[in-house]
């Protein structure tokens, strides 16, 4: 699933259409299909948590969500596809490059409305606005939360999702079912949080583990059922979050009591 690096790296390939012209606009989304943008100049592309805000000259954003499965490919102009077109939900072209959202959530709306549809984010693990201590108020101000569920809430931290909430969880040896008032220290698993992401931003493969050998990359996500690399203990792994929203989160009984 994608995360906030996800994003963020999204957001750079993005940023190859920064400062040339759309000579084609594409939106094949019933809500937005008339839109054509074709003429204005690409502005910039900058991520918010797991939002990209396209900013088109004229005060025009395009915003996209990549979902579970949605991605997009920054590619030179006129070259084939990777992906089936009929996955494409919105097609942006200039003289150089072709970039294609696959499967992704779209919007087009005035720049001065995104936060109509990113105000609600808490401060962003990768962005200028990130605020430690903000971070850290909101989250507790649920303290009948769990802490696995607090850390997925875009309304506290924006950005981080099921791997570095897991992966955050069983750094600082705290049961993801743990009540929020029962931690004894929220601001250490936000910094723990912050620096993950952060030292993955730019890698093409995250690793929590200091081991970039596949397979050698997590300490305990996707590894349900096999021995934990600390204490040998079988790692384990469960639904967690409200109805609808569930994400399977994992973690080391022993190493997380």
């Amino acid at each position: 699933m994608p995360e906030g690096d996800n994003v963020w790296q999204t957001a750079r390939r993005l940023g190859a259409l920064s400062g040339e012209e759309l000579t084609r606009t594409d939106f094949r989304v019933p809500s937005v299909a008339t839109v054509d943008l074709s003429g204005r100049r690409v502005l910039e592309t900058v991520s918010r948590g797991k939002h990209l805000l396209t900013r088109v000259e004229g005060g025009t954003t395009i915003h996209t969500h990549l979902k579970m499965e949605g991605r997009w490919d920054v590619q030179p102009a006129g070259a084939r596809w990777r992906r089936p077109g009929h996955e494409a939900r919105v097609v942006l072209r200039t003289p150089t490059h072709e970039a294609i959202g696959y499967s992704v959530l779209l919007d087009v709306v005035p720049t001065a409305e995104e936060d109509r549809l990113v105000g609600h984010l808490g401060p962003d693990l990768l962005g200028p606005d990130w605020d430690e201590d903000e971070a850290v108020r909101r989250i507790e101000q649920s303290p009948d939360l769990s802490i696995g569920e607090a850390l997925l809430d875009q309304r506290n931290l924006a950005g981080l999702g099921n791997v570095y909430k897991s992966e955050a969880l069983f750094l600082c040896g705290l049961d993801p079912h743990l009540r929020v008032g029962d931690v004894p220290d929220v601001r250490k698993v936000v910094v723990l949080g912050h620096r993950l992401i952060n030292a993955n931003r730019d890698r093409p493969a995250r690793v929590t583990t200091g081991n970039p050998r596949r397979g050698q990359q997590y300490w305990v996500y996707g590894r349900a059922g096999q021995p934990c690399r600390r204490c040998g203990t079988r790692i384990e792994s469960g639904e967690q979050g409200d109805a609808g929203v569930e994400r399977i989160t994992y973690w080391c009984p022993s190493c997380q009591p």
